[in-house]
C-alpha cells in the first residue's frame, strides 16, 4: 500500500515537474470576456445607441481582438476567462480558435484579475498580460510589444482614455495591484502607477489607446485619424451610422 501511494505521488510529482518546464519558457495572454447577451454587454454604450447596436459593436470589437491575438506565436498561450460558469459551452461555440478556456471567480474586478494571474502564473509560465475586449485599436503588434517590454521591465501598463487601463503585463504576481483601488473610475491607473512607484517596480508605459464604454468614447474612436483598425472603424461606422474620420 505504501509503495503505490509512493508511486501515485511521484507520478504526480513528475506530471507537475513537466508541465511546468513545457510552460516556463512561455508567455500566458488572459481576456477577459462576457458572452454577447441582448442587454447585457456595453449597458452604457446601449443607454444611447440601443441594445441591438451595443450587442453589435461587442461582437466585432470581440472578433477582432479575437483575430488579432491569433497570429501571436506558438510559445504564447491565450486563455478566455468568461465571466458567467454557466457559459462555458456558449462561449466556446463562440470563439472559434483553438485558445483555453477558464471561468473568473465571483468576486470584484480586482480579485477575478489577481486570481487570473495566479492561475496562470502558478502553471510556471515566465509572463503574464491581461486585457478586455473593449479597445477596438487592440492588435497583435500591441501584445508583442507589451511582451517584448516585460523582457526588461517588471510591469508593463496599458493606460486607456478613461483613466483606466486596458492591458496590464507582469512577470510575477504583485497582488498589491488589485486591492485599495476603486475599479472602473477614472483613478485606476494612476492608482496602479502610484502603488508601483511605491513598491520599487520598474514599469513600462504603453500607448494611450481608446476603451468605448460609451457613446462618446465610440466618438471618439471614430473621430481619431490615428486608429490603427480602420476596417473596423468602417464596419461599426456603418452599423452605427455614425461619421468616420479617416
Amino acid at each position: 500500500m505504501r509503495f503505490i501511494l509512493l508511486f501515485i505521488f511521484s507520478v504526480s510529482t513528475l506530471q507537475k515537474f513537466i508541465a511546468g518546464t513545457i510552460v516556463k519558457n512561455k508567455s500566458a495572454l488572459i481576456i477577459f470576456v462576457k458572452f454577447p447577451e441582448h442587454g447585457k454587454v456595453k449597458t452604457r454604450l446601449a443607454e444611447t445607441v440601443g441594445n441591438e447596436k451595443a450587442l453589435q459593436f461587442y461582437s466585432l470589437c470581440s472578433h477582432n481582438v479575437f483575430n488579432e491575438v491569433n497570429k501571436l506565436s506558438g510559445n504564447i498561450d491565450v486563455y478566455i476567462f468568461y465571466s458567467d460558469k454557466g457559459d462555458k459551452h456558449r462561449i466556446k461555440g463562440w470563439i472559434t480558435h483553438d485558445f483555453k478556456f477558464k471561468h473568473q471567480i465571483n468576486s470584484d474586478l480586482g480579485n477575478r484579475m489577481k486570481s487570473a494571474f495566479v492561475s496562470v502564473l502558478e502553471k510556471g509560465y515566465s509572463k503574464a498580460l491581461i486585457i478586455g475586449t473593449d479597445v477596438p485599436d487592440m492588435s497583435v503588434e500591441v501584445v508583442n510589444q507589451a511582451f517584448t517590454y516585460l523582457e526588461k521591465f517588471d510591469v508593463v501598463v496599458g493606460p486607456s482614455n478613461d483613466g483606466g487601463y486596458y492591458l496590464l503585463g507582469m512577470r510575477k504576481l504583485i497582488p498589491e495591484l488589485f486591492s485599495g483601488i476603486k475599479w472602473s473610475t477614472q483613478e485606476v491607473y494612476q492608482k496602479t502607477i502610484i502603488k508601483l512607484l511605491e513598491l520599487g517596480m520598474n514599469s513600462k508605459v504603453l500607448p494611450v489607446l481608446v476603451d468605448v464604454d460609451t457613446e462618446d468614447d465610440l466618438n471618439s474612436w471614430l473621430g481619431n485619424k490615428n486608429s490603427r483598425n480602420m476596417e473596423l472603424k468602417d464596419k461599426i461606422g456603418g452599423i452605427l451610422h455614425m461619421e468616420v474620420v479617416k
